[in-house]
């Protein structure tokens, strides 16, 4: 079906009854718009692909609120570029890095650590720098917990005492939090294992 042929109106009507083939026809349809408004809207490198993905869910979700007083694209557009920015944003707040955004002395310190257990000051300190980069990747809270369980050695009582969490929210955010620490390390992409 071109672009010409390609009756919006039926189509969302479908969409709306719940009509799978419709959705994927408006997808495909969609698609070469949203992807080049996500990409106009990213860094080079970043991959577009769940941020289109994130547009499309969003698109489908509020359906409803499309009330036709703007051509459909026009609202589509809209949402492809709110999404994008607020990406933007999220990755302001909390940047993510790559093994390449490490400086070389950085990713020799990193490759060290797992095989010297002596580190030299030098060697520690630049350790200590990409640990600080990833902790912050994290939300706020995360950080937090890290900071106080892991690098400050505080028991889970005294997290709780300090924050106000359940024993049970220190464990689980605890645990989540040096989940996504783990993978932001192996994100870093050539990482050692």
């Amino acid at each position: 079906m071109t672009s010409n042929e390609f009756d919006l109106a039926a189509c969302l009507e479908r969409v709306r009854a719940r009509d799978e083939s419709a959705a994927k026809a408006l997808v495909e349809h969609l698609y070469p718009l949203v992807a080049k408004l996500v990409q106009a809207h990213l860094p080079r490198n970043d991959d577009p692909r769940d941020l289109v993905q994130e547009v499309f869910l969003k698109v489908f979700t509020r359906l409803d609120q499309f009330r036709g007083s703007v051509p459909f694209e026009h609202w589509v557009s809209r949402v492809a570029v709110s999404t994008s920015i607020d990406a933007l944003r999220a990755q302001k707040r909390r940047p993510v890095y790559r093994w390449s955004d490490l400086t070389e002395e950085e990713q020799a310190a990193m490759n060290n650590m797992s095989t010297d257990a002596n580190l030299s000051s030098e060697r520690d300190t630049l350790a200590w720098q990409v640990l600080e980069k990833l902790l912050a990747s994290l939300a706020p809270a995360e950080r937090l917990v890290i900071q106080l369980m892991d690098l400050e050695q505080k028991t889970i009582a005294e997290v709780s005492a300090v924050t106000g969490w359940s024993s049970g929210v220190v464990r689980i955010r605890a645990f989540r939090a040096r989940q996504k620490l783990k993978a932001l390390y192996h994100k870093l992409g050539d990482a050692p294992v």
